[in-house]
């Protein structure tokens, strides 16, 4: 049986791509098992591979990383995203997560921070460089509005949504049975306007929720 996390890479510099690959060859629980050069090339190997995770540059000919992020999580929503870029912009952090990237990195970020980035995009939970979160927290001014539309139990459990608990976790945690933190996840998504448990993190995170 492979355990190993299924990795491809997606830049336009075949030297990002080198080093990218040189740095899997040495992580025994990551497999590269593709490469692209363009958002395009991306989103048909991602069908034909179908990774676990993939690393994406953003600035790329052809076809951007956003664009090729969000048809990847509209055609294969179980493939995760790892935003690769050396562009911190908050507007490129903010269209990134909204396009469902679980995660934000430079690429000045350490072998280690990028090992288990990808670790957990294979579990389904965000990660995200210093500056990414900061660009998030610069985009505020309506935390305020959704807030106080949130109930103190939905703000707890959206709280432990932010920390990658699932919904087992949660009901063990807060003492309640599942269908009770399936109810409150519902009331969640539906307050914050989204239809998935990433874009509701996204939400607390970008605007200070918890």
């Amino acid at each position: 049986m492979n355990d190993k996390i299924r990795v491809m890479i997606v830049d336009d510099h075949a030297v990002v791509r080198s080093g990218l690959s040189a740095f899997l060859s040495v992580n025994h629980d990551l497999e590269l098992v593709g490469e692209a050069e363009n958002g395009q090339q991306a989103v048909t190997r991602a069908g034909l591979l179908r990774p676990d995770v993939v690393l994406m540059d953003i600035m790329m000919p052809v076809m951007d990383g956003i664009a090729a992020t969000e048809a990847i999580k509209r055609q294969y929503p179980a493939i995760q995203i790892v935003a690769l870029t050396s562009f911190q912009e908050d507007e490129l952090v903010q269209s990134a997560l909204r396009a469902g990237a679980v995660g934000y990195l430079m690429k000045n970020v350490t072998a280690r921070e990028l090992s288990a980035a990808i670790r957990a995009a294979a579990e389904g939970r965000m990660t995200l460089s210093s500056e990414a979160a900061q660009a998030l927290v610069r985009a505020n001014q309506q935390a305020h509005e959704f807030t106080e539309t949130l109930t103190d139990r939905e703000r707890e459990v959206l709280r432990l949504m932010v920390e990658g608990l699932n919904n087992a976790e949660i009901a063990e945690r807060l003492v309640v049975s599942l269908s009770t933190v399936k109810y409150h996840i519902s009331n969640i998504l539906g307050k914050l306007g989204v239809d998935n448990r990433v874009a509701a993190v996204t939400q607390a995170l970008q605007r200070k929720l918890v």
